[in-house]
């Protein structure tokens, strides 16, 4: 998802599906680092028995050395 800032739009989330390919590794291992909170960019929240997952864009491209898009 995207929102409007000024003209220019930004994304509100990444999902584990790019994170894990940004970072070259699998969805499993970003979630679970993301439970575990072993990562600085995101959080993971148990919602009854499924996960729901919110990783930050502005500090996750930090944490893998890439700078965000304009």
């Amino acid at each position: 998802m995207k929102y409007k800032k000024g003209a220019k739009m930004m994304e509100k989330n990444i999902s584990v599906k790019k994170a894990a390919e940004i970072m070259g590794k699998s969805q499993q291992f970003v979630r679970v680092g993301l439970q575990r909170g072993l990562f600085p960019f995101g959080t993971a929240v148990k919602m009854s028995s499924i996960w729901t997952y919110y990783i930050s864009p502005k500090q996750f491209y930090e944490y893998v050395g890439i700078k965000e898009a304009s």
